[in-house]
């Protein structure tokens, strides 16, 4: 514990030391850089997005590589051949608890919290990829853990680093259309609707199937599971919402300051068994955040199911999906890489707010530089906790079937008992969040 803690206290005395430069913009951190003062990190899932998450961080020490499948993570082996290759996170955690500084996790949605809460409970760093968790429980849980163990934290959520959703958010804050009541967010596409396979093939040589499954209830192996095609089963994810949710819903939390909703309701066909819905509508309702108004957030999901567009007489670049904020002075509407004012002629000679919010150094790299200095970071999980949470109870109040009163406190639907059994993690023997 010791060792574990010099470490850390010494990554944070020279990144300090180092700070003016690093702000000024004069030198990036990592040109020059000694070995002791990079961060030792461990990946936990090395395919997939993972071998994105890699690639941004991969100027740092990679000191371990933690996957189920050995031939989906062989470049990674490959281009990392000094570091130690794991199949059990947990058991890598144990060997090189005094080793590692910080963890990448990049798993399938349902193992993020047991992998992040294991590693954050034992001080390490961590960055998980979105959404931050499969239920609603495990993600006050990632929040709490981070906060108890001040460990640095950041998701995945790359667009939040992007300068549209940055000027966005100057636009809407500095006040430019007035107060905020209503907020749309569309996604002309949807996953879901899939029947269970029901054939038994023989699981793959390189595979650990066991420890795919993780937390998990028991299926047998199928490929129709393999490379992202678990997001398609509720066991492993949760849809829509939590696979592009946390790009699109982000926009609006971070520039009207939502946290917990008081409210949810959501409508959609009537659900498959398995599988997260294809068609969504939700409707969360947000309480006034000291002088800001309450405001309305609609999430609609799926084709056929972006009526707004044409509503409201928005760009054709915005059919297919867009981020939309109604003030009593006009409208911005916004995808990752566009915006504009509406109506046109109200904003023809508009000026837009000076810049407050800096342009990023890169998502991973924020947080890199947010482990040795001590943060923060823009999307640690004080931030994307409420944020997954609020996305989930979408599809919470879709399987109660009823609209939900929410109580953040108490992490309950008061008005609905049965909801619980949605909101809790439920995991099969031998798996637990260890804090």
């Amino acid at each position: 514990m010791s060792n574990r803690l010099d470490r850390r206290e010494m990554l944070c005395s020279t990144a300090l030391a180092g700070v003016g430069v690093y702000l000024s913009g004069s030198r990036a951190r990592g040109q020059g850089q000694t070995p002791n003062e990079k961060l030792n990190i461990a990946i936990i899932g090395a395919s997939g997005r993972g071998a994105a998450n890699l690639a941004g961080v991969a100027g740092e020490n990679i000191v371990a590589l933690c996957d189920v499948d050995e031939k989906r993570a062989a470049g990674a082996f490959t281009r990392f051949p000094k570091a130690k290759k794991y199949h059990d996170f947990r058991k890598m955690l144990d060997e090189m608890d005094r080793e590692i500084d910080a963890v990448v996790v990049s798993t399938t949605d349902h193992t993020h919290a047991p992998a992040s809460v294991a590693a954050m409970a034992r001080g390490k760093h961590c960055y998980c990829e979105k959404p931050l968790t499969h239920t609603v429980s495990e993600a006050r849980a990632m929040a709490e853990v981070a906060a108890k163990n001040k460990v640095v934290t950041q998701i995945g959520t790359q667009i939040h680093a992007g300068d549209n959703y940055r000027r966005v958010v100057e636009l809407v804050q500095s006040g430019a259309i007035g107060p905020v009541t209503e907020a749309h967010v569309w996604i002309g596409w949807g996953k879901g609707g899939r029947d269970q396979p029901k054939e038994t093939p023989p699981v793959p040589p390189q595979l650990n199937w066991d420890l795919w499954l993780g937390p998990a209830p028991f299926r047998p192996y199928h490929p129709s599971y393999m490379a992202g095609g678990w997001r398609a089963f509720s066991d492993f994810a949760s849809g829509n919402l939590g696979d592009f949710g946390p790009h699109y819903v982000d926009l609006p939390y971070w520039a009207l300051g939502l946290k917990y909703p008081t409210a949810v309701e959501a409508q959609g066909p009537p659900a498959h068994p398995g599988c997260p819905p294809w068609i969504l509508t939700v409707r969360y309702e947000f309480p006034a955040r000291g002088e800001l108004p309450p405001v309305t957030l609609h999430y609609y999901q799926g084709e056929g199911n972006t009526a707004i567009v044409a509503e409201k007489k928005l760009p054709a670049w915005a059919a297919r999906s867009g981020i939309l904020f109604v003030g009593s002075k006009g409208m911005v509407v916004a995808n990752y890489g566009q915006r504009a004012m509406l109506p046109e002629k109200d904003f023809a000679d508009f000026q837009p707010p000076d810049t407050t919010i800096a342009r990023s150094i890169g998502h991973h790299r924020e947080w890199v530089e947010a482990c040795k200095s001590g943060g923060p970071t823009t999307c640690g999980f004080d931030y994307s906790g409420p944020l997954n949470e609020s996305l989930l109870l979408g599809n919470v109040a879709y399987y109660a079937g009823t609209k939900l009163q929410w109580d953040p406190v108490n992490l309950k639907a008061t008005n609905c008992p049965e909801a619980d059994k949605y909101i809790q993690h439920h995991y099969r023997d031998g798996w637990s969040l260890t804090s």
